[in-house]
């Protein structure tokens, strides 16, 4: 009864997290991001080849036991999501990308994801640790995340809203934060299996390959010449796998010390995915590589989805209404955004406490106004000549 309510938690909490953060994106730039054929690419190259086999080579040089070193093989195998997206919204990379890749990624990850643990198991343990796998929590959890990210994919294009998807945003917040309390929670209910009283290797081979993807995926995006926040998009997707799949198949396919051991792989991961990406993020904000200023305040580059805000104002679907025009005398103009819905135009609230570049609209008509309104006064002197020329 205590693994199935921890299995269930764990694909609760997953969809939840994938839900939100693709219910964050605009899906005018996600059918803009399916065409991103590179970077597509380096993303399931990274995802499918190199890191499975980077999992197994740390696998067999550590020499890792059963329950860590399968879950290991899950993480370095599985497709890329809902944390990678979590940290492209944190830290404002290209989200759709982020997204659009976890898409793609996962759809391929029903056949990739088995044929590379089936490879690599059987080169790492016995036969029978092969035939003990949990196919079926393997494929759940696929579903959970395939279906997290159709489901907010299709509510971001049906509501068609900013409101919307900065709601969306902040629940797959509040879902990722609460899947990393949940994996602390479980890995800690063995006292056998503490995560901070295993042996050096245990360490090292969980850290390595977060390390190793990062480097790997920024050369690569670099050296083709994507976008800048192209390039952390998918450094952060080479990075950072679907832990949630990993937590979830240890939590159906271990008990007891097995089961605390094997949940505090992914935890252990991405704590230290985590530790690598706050660095190497930061990084690329202070040197312009992100969607936020580099000169912003920290806070509010934290808590603010340029994602959202570049759809907003980007979006053919929005209109701007200025109307009484300089009523205080400050030089600001009153203005509404209207964004199209479903139930017709409606206010965009956030609009409602931003300032415009109001003074300079005012300003240009101003000055557009004089020229007409002297080119007409011209017009009407060389009119009036001409009328004496023929009188």
């Amino acid at each position: 009864m205590g693994n199935k309510a921890t299995e269930i938690g764990a694909h609760f909490l997953l969809f939840l997290l994938v839900f939100g953060m693709s219910a964050t994106v605009d899906i005018g730039h996600m059918r803009k991001q399916l065409r991103n054929r590179t970077a597509l690419m380096i993303g399931m190259c990274l995802q499918f080849i190199i890191l499975p086999f980077v999992g197994f080579c740390i696998v067999k040089i550590l020499g890792m036991n059963a329950a860590t070193g399968v879950t290991l093989l899950v993480v370095t195998s599985s497709p890329g999501g809902s944390y990678s997206n979590w940290w492209c919204s944190l830290f404002n990379a290209e989200l759709a990308l982020s997204v659009t890749m976890t898409g793609i990624s996962t759809l391929l990850s029903v056949v990739m994801l088995p044929l590379n643990l089936v490879i690599y198991t059987t080169g790492s343990y016995s036969n029978e640790v092969v035939k003990a796998l949990d196919w079926s929590a393997l494929f759940v959890s696929l579903v959970v995340v395939i279906g997290g990210i159709a489901a907010g994919v299709i509510s971001s294009a049906w509501y068609n809203s900013t409101r919307f998807n900065l709601l969306a945003n902040k629940l797959g917040n509040i879902a990722g934060i609460s899947l990393v309390i949940f994996s602390v929670v479980v890995s800690s209910s063995d006292s056998e299996a503490n995560l901070w009283s295993q042996n050096w290797k245990f360490y090292v081979g969980v850290a390595a390959p977060a390390l190793i993807g990062v480097s790997i995926a920024t050369y690569l995006a670099t050296k083709f010449a994507l976008d800048k926040p192209e390039r952390v998009a998918v450094a952060v997707e080479g990075c950072y796998q679907n832990t949630g799949i990993a937590t979830s198949v240890a939590a159906s396919m271990f008990s007891g010390t097995d089961l605390a051991m094997a949940i505090s792989v992914p935890l252990l991961y991405g704590i230290f995915e985590a530790a690598i990406l706050a660095v190497y993020c930061m990084v690329c904000w202070k040197i312009g590589w992100t969607k936020a200023p580099a000169n912003e305040n920290f806070c509010t580059m934290i808590v603010t989805s340029y994602e959202v805000e570049q759809a907003r104002l980007e979006s053919p679907n929005a209109i701007e209404v200025v109307h009484n025009n300089n009523p205080k005398g400050d030089g600001d103009i009153e203005d509404l955004v209207f964004n199209q819905t479903i139930e017709g135009y409606q206010v965009d609230e956030v609009s409602l406490h931003e300032k415009t570049n109001a003074s300079l609209q005012t300003a240009s008509s101003t000055e557009a106004m004089d020229r007409t309104r002297d080119m007409s006064i011209d017009d009407e002197d060389d009119i009036k000549a001409e009328a004496g020329e023929f009188t």
